[in-house]
């Protein structure tokens, strides 16, 4: 099962707050109702252990995937569309990583 990991700051101008209630109330709902998907978690990064430094990114999405190949179809619907538009324009330059768990074979 792969997971999909997203890495990404919010754009200058957007609070934590705003995009943490638009997180909760539309992102996660949504994506979690997905077919291809089997758990979304967004984590907001604290600290980086044994550092004072600031984490790289401010947040870390983690998207358990029953199928990558359905996620592309259930992305490509309406609602999808607008969510995506949505996350656009919250997230800076967002990484997207394909990542398969190295216990599963």
């Amino acid at each position: 099962m792969p997971t999909l990991v997203v890495l990404f700051n919010l754009k200058a101008g957007v609070s934590v707050s705003e995009y943490e209630n638009w997180a909760r109330s539309t992102d996660l709902p949504i994506v979690n109702a997905l077919p291809s998907v089997e758990r979304f978690k967004i984590f907001r990064a604290g600290s980086v252990l044994g550092s004072t430094v600031a984490p790289p990114y401010q947040f870390v999405e983690t998207i358990d995937l029953h199928d990558l190949t359905g996620l592309f179809n259930d992305i490509s619907s309406p609602t999808m569309q607008k969510v995506a538009s949505e996350f656009q324009a919250f997230a800076d330059q967002p990484i997207f990583m394909v990542c398969n768990s190295i216990e599963e074979r």
